[in-house]
């Protein structure tokens, strides 16, 4: 189920004459206060208006001004203050009245193969090679809309992190929380991880019928050596496999890191010798070949995660959904035309009438 956003705000729901209706951001209503206090604001200075003409002129300010009464600036007002409330109506997003409708929705089942094992803490790839891998896949993440996404974190072992789902944001949080603690076996066993996503996508809800892909997300040591049968099987089950290669081929040490993650050594072999790895393009190569699929590059601009990214795009995506859906008609506009009305009357209406000119024969009184 999917997160709900923290800011989401539940629309308020009412009856207009028996029919549903709804406004969707109630919190614009808050304008009204602001509304009201204009009011009160407007009101006071037109009193004080109406005390300083009684004060100046006394019982001859209907004869000294008579144009200077409080009809005028009182109408301009309301119609100012009545078109402010109705745009305040309009954007609370009144809706009223439904409509049935079909919604399909479409996509494919995507299981991210995440290699945890020592090897990805190298720093051949700033900062290293897990922190900056699982940097680019949540934002392959946010980029996706329809597909479901499962995680898979594997080194001496495979453990499902988070099944097919369309949740991003719960599968970004198990991404960012996974590393080498993760499994409790070190080694490297790409064999057994990819028999875990095959299960994932045969547990998966619906699952028939969908275009099926495997990412695997590794420097490509493989220290069991049966992962090519495994790639093998999936590819004839339908499943497309790509890989995303993490590391440089010059390799880097591996680092020994204390509870701060600071580098406190570097993991050595039984000769005393600093162990290095590199990143193993050929097991990589060879897997995606059984898969039908191919090898991106981490930091490749040209090849990277945006060329995986369109190849998703050019996969046939199977219809995961078709529900019928009931759609709120919205009616904004009912309060935004005569708001947008009100407040040009207002412009328009002068502060005071233009006296009458005395025609031929008329003299001052």
């Amino acid at each position: 189920m999917s997160a709900a956003p923290l800011d989401a705000v539940t629309p308020l729901a009412f009856q207009v004459l028996g029919a549903p209706a709804r406004l969707l951001e109630p919190r614009a209503l808050w304008l009204l206060v602001a509304v009201a206090a204009l009011a009160g604001v407007a009101a006071w200075r037109l009193r004080g208006r109406r005390e300083l003409l009684r004060r100046t002129a006394g019982p001859q300010a209907a004869r000294l001004a008579p144009r200077a009464g409080l009809g005028r600036p009182a109408g301009r007002v309301s119609l100012w203050l009545t078109g402010l409330l109705l745009l305040a109506v309009a954007l609370s997003r009144p809706q009223c009245g439904t409509r049935t409708e079909l919604s399909k929705r479409y996509g494919l089942d995507l299981v991210v193969l995440l290699d945890v094992s020592r090897s990805m803490q190298a720093r051949d790839v700033a900062p290293d090679r897990l922190t900056r891998a699982t940097l680019e896949i949540g934002s392959l993440l946010e980029q996706l809309a329809g597909d479901r996404v499962g995680v898979v974190v594997f080194a001496g072992e495979a453990f499902v992190q988070c099944p097919l789902t369309t949740d991003y944001q719960a599968a970004r949080l198990f991404l960012r929380s996974a590393g080498p603690g993760s499994v409790p076996r070190q080694g490297s066993d790409l064999g057994l991880a990819l028999r875990a996503a095959r299960q994932v996508l045969e547990q998966g809800e619906n699952s028939q019928g969908r275009g099926k892909v495997v990412l695997v997300v590794s420097d490509g040591e493989d220290l069991e050596g049966d992962a090519g049968e495994a790639a093998k099987a999936l590819g004839e089950a339908g499943v497309r496999i790509h890989a995303l290669a993490v590391g440089t081929a010059a390799g880097e040490p591996i680092p020994l890191l204390d509870a701060r993650g600071q580098v406190t050594g570097y993991k050595k072999d039984r000769a005393g010798q600093a162990v290095v790895t590199r990143l193993d393009l050929s097991t990589l190569r060879d897997i995606t070949a059984r898969g039908g699929g191919e090898v991106f590059e981490l930091t490749s601009p040209e090849h990277g995660l945006a060329a995986f990214r369109a190849s998703l795009d050019g996969l046939q995506k199977s219809e995961l959904q078709s529900r019928l859906t009931v759609q709120f008609e919205d009616r904004y506009a009912v309060a935004a035309l005569p708001a947008f009305l009100l407040l040009l009357a207002g412009l328009l209406l002068g502060e005071a009438g233009t006296r009458r000119r005395p025609s031929a024969g008329e003299g001052p009184a």
